[in-house]
């Protein structure tokens, strides 16, 4: 299982999505939108300078809420077999103006 130490979140909802890195330095992308939650990985950790996807590391789906755009981080890191180490920093949205 996968290991977050770090966990940012960079949107509420449509989508709700988190930059995450876990215990090696590896990046990954958390996006949930219309009903699917997906996990990504990327060569670089540094998600301004993305080489590229890596890979997708896990998937799920709500079928019968298609029009989902919202999910609490801990909902999302079980349905999606992640979680996060016991000192985590996890950081919350906080918009620019």
């Amino acid at each position: 299982m996968i290991t977050l130490v770090r966990v940012v979140e960079t949107c509420r909802a449509c989508p709700a999505q988190w930059d995450a890195w876990d215990t090696e330095g590896r990046y990954y992308y958390l996006r949930y939108r219309f009903g699917q939650g997906t996990v990504d990985t990327y060569a670089n950790p540094d998600p301004e300078t993305w080489d590229g996807v890596e890979g997708g590391v896990a998937q799920f789906a709500d079928p019968d809420e298609p029009m989902r755009g919202t999910i609490e981080l801990t909902e999302f890191l079980h349905r999606a077999a992640l979680r996060l180490a016991p000192d985590a920093e996890v950081v919350a949205y906080a918009p620019t103006s």
